[in-house]
C-alpha cells in the first residue's frame, strides 16, 4: 500500500493510463470529478496530479486541465523515405480515387479513407448563426455574383489570418476560389502548360496528382522525409537535370505524411527555386492545425519576388462542403484572377459572407485551439490502435499537426486488396498507390483521424489489422 493517500491515487490513475482508459494526449477528468471518483479530497487529487507530472505521465495546461503525456509506441518505427521513379511522367490510375471519396458519405461506412473532418469537429452552431445573419442582412448581395477576386469582406479576414503565417499581404492580393483544389488547378494553369514538368513530393496528396493530370502536365516525384518534408538535395539534383516549370508542395503537415518542414528549410526551398527560375505552388490547407498551437510560417513568408503561389481553404477547419478557398498568387495575380473568372465566374457569395461574419466576430482562434487538442488526441488514439492491432513490422508516421497518419504495412501487403476487403467490412481507407504516380507504396495506407472515437472505431482498426494479418508476403 502507498505510504500516502495521494500516492495511491496517483498509482491508480497511472494504471488507468497504462490500460488505455485515459489515452495518450487525452484530457483527464477535472479535479473535482476525480475527487468524487476516488472518494478523496480535492487537495489529495491535486497532490496526485503533481506527482504524475513529476513522473512525466501527465501535463498541466493553464486554464485547460491535465492531459495524458503522449507515450511513444516504441514498437512502431517510422516509415522509410520513399524511392520514387526517376523521370517525369503523365499521370495515370487516378480514377480509383472517385470510389474512395464516394465511400465517405456511404451509410454504414466508417470513413477512415477521405481526409474530411466529421461534423462533430466543426463549429456548426456559430456558423449557423453567421449564415442566418447574412441571409437577413445581405439578401440583395447574396442574389448577385461576387466576381473575382471575390468578396472583399472575406479577403480582408483572410489577409489578417495570413499574417499569422508570416505573410504580410493586403486583401487585394487574395483571390477567393471554390476550395483549395480549384486554387491549385488555377495556379498550375497560370504558370505552366500541357506537357510541362511539375515537381511534387512523394508520396503526395492525390488531389495534386489529379490537378496535374487534368492539365496534361507531367509529374516528377521527389523523395520526401516522413518527418520534415521534401529532400532538398534530391530536388536540386532534379532541377539541374529536368526542365521543371513548377513545384507543388505541402510544407506544413503535408498529406499524407503529416511532415512539417523546418523554417530554415522553407527559406532554403524558396531560395533554391528562385535560383533555378522555378515557381512554387504551396498547398497550406493544414497549416492552422498544429498540435502545439504554434502556427508554422508558410513558405510564402520567405517569398520576396512574388514567385510563390499560395493556396489554402477552410475545408479542414470549418467544413469541406463550404467549398471556399483562396490563392495568393503574387506577381501572377492578374492572370490567375482572369482564369478564375473564365473557369467558374465566381465563388459562392453566401458562404463567403457567412465565413467573413464568423471570422470578424472572433472566437475562431479559440475554436482552433480546441480543435488542435482534439485532433492531437485522435491521432494518438489511432496510432496506439495501429500498434495494438496491426501486423509486426508495421511502421507509422507521428504527425505534429493535421489529422492523417501514413501507415506502412509489411512488404508484400497489397493495399488495394486491403481496401476492397475493408469496404466489405464497412470500413473505408485510402490505399497508398493513389498518392503516387510511379508506384512504390503498394503496402501503405492513409488513415483519417478526424472521427469521433468510439468502440466502433477501435473495432474497425482491429478488423483492419486482422485483414492485413491474413495477407501473406509475396515471394
Amino acid at each position: 500500500m502507498a505510504d500516502f493517500l495521494y500516492e495511491d491515487v496517483a498509482r491508480r490513475i497511472g494504471e488507468l493510463i497504462e490500460q488505455g482508459t485515459f489515452a495518450s494526449g487525452s484530457r483527464l477528468p477535472g479535479l473535482r470529478k476525480l475527487s468524487r471518483q476516488f472518494g478523496v479530497s480535492l487537495g489529495t487529487v491535486i497532490a496526485a496530479c503533481a506527482l504524475l507530472e513529476e513522473r512525466g505521465l501527465v501535463i498541466a495546461q493553464p486554464r485547460s486541465g491535465h492531459y495524458v503525456a503522449e507515450q511513444e509506441a516504441e514498437s512502431l518505427a517510422r516509415p522509410e523515405v520513399g524511392k520514387p521513379a526517376e523521370g517525369p511522367a503523365l499521370i495515370h490510375g487516378q480514377e480509383r480515387v472517385l470510389a474512395l471519396v464516394q465511400a465517405h458519405n456511404a451509410p454504414a461506412i466508417l470513413p477512415f479513407g477521405a481526409a474530411v473532418p466529421a461534423v462533430e469537429f466543426l463549429p456548426s452552431g456559430a456558423l449557423d448563426r453567421s449564415f442566418a445573419r447574412v441571409r437577413r442582412g445581405w439578401r440583395q448581395r447574396v442574389a448577385s455574383y461576387d466576381f473575382p477576386p471575390g468578396a472583399m469582406e472575406l479577403r480582408v479576414q483572410i489577409a489578417r489570418r495570413m499574417a499569422m503565417a508570416g505573410c504580410q499581404i493586403g486583401p487585394d492580393e487574395v483571390v477567393v476560389t471554390n476550395g483549395c483544389q480549384e486554387a491549385l488547378t488555377l495556379s498550375l494553369r497560370t504558370v505552366a502548360k500541357p506537357g510541362d514538368v511539375v515537381a511534387i513530393e512523394s508520396p503526395t496528396f492525390y488531389g495534386i496528382l489529379q490537378a496535374i493530370e487534368s492539365q496534361g502536365m507531367r509529374a516528377l516525384e521527389i523523395a520526401t522525409y516522413p518527418s520534415d518534408g521534401i529532400c532538398l538535395t534530391s530536388l536540386e539534383r532534379a532541377l539541374t537535370r529536368w526542365p521543371i516549370k513548377a513545384c507543388v508542395l505541402m510544407p506544413n503537415f503535408g498529406n499524407p505524411l503529416g511532415h512539417l518542414s523546418p523554417e530554415t528549410r522553407k527559406a532554403e526551398l524558396v531560395g533554391l527555386l528562385r535560383k533555378h527560375g522555378v515557381v512554387l505552388i504551396e498547398d497550406d490547407v493544414y497549416g492552422e492545425l498544429a498540435f502545439d498551437h504554434h502556427r508554422p510560417w508558410a513558405a510564402k513568408a520567405y517569398d520576396e519576388q512574388g514567385d510563390v503561389l499560395y493556396c489554402s481553404s477552410f475545408s479542414k477547419t470549418l467544413g469541406s462542403g463550404l467549398r471556399l478557398g483562396w490563392a495568393v498568387p503574387g506577381r501572377y495575380r492578374d492572370r490567375l484572377t482572369y482564369l478564375k473568372y473564365a473557369s467558374s465566374q465566381a465563388a459562392p457569395t453566401l458562404q463567403a459572407l457567412a465565413i467573413a461574419d464568423y471570422l470578424e466576430r472572433g472566437g475562431y482562434d479559440r475554436f482552433l485551439r480546441g480543435l488542435q487538442r482534439r485532433l492531437r488526441v485522435q491521432v494518438r488514439r489511432v496510432i496506439d490502435a495501429v500498434g495494438r492491432h496491426f501486423p509486426p513490422g508495421t511502421r507509422v508516421t507521428r504527425p505534429r499537426g493535421g489529422f492523417v497518419v501514413w501507415v506502412a504495412l509489411p512488404p508484400g501487403t497489397n493495399a488495394l486488396h486491403l481496401q476492397e476487403q475493408a469496404m466489405v467490412a464497412g470500413i473505408s481507407i485510402a490505399p497508398g498507390p493513389v498518392f503516387s504516380n510511379g508506384g512504390g507504396y503498394d503496402h501503405c495506407i492513409r488513415l483519417n483521424c478526424a472521427l469521433p472515437w468510439c468502440p466502433e472505431s477501435e473495432a474497425a482498426l482491429a478488423e483492419l489489422g486482422r485483414l492485413a494479418m491474413r495477407q501473406r508476403p509475396m515471394t
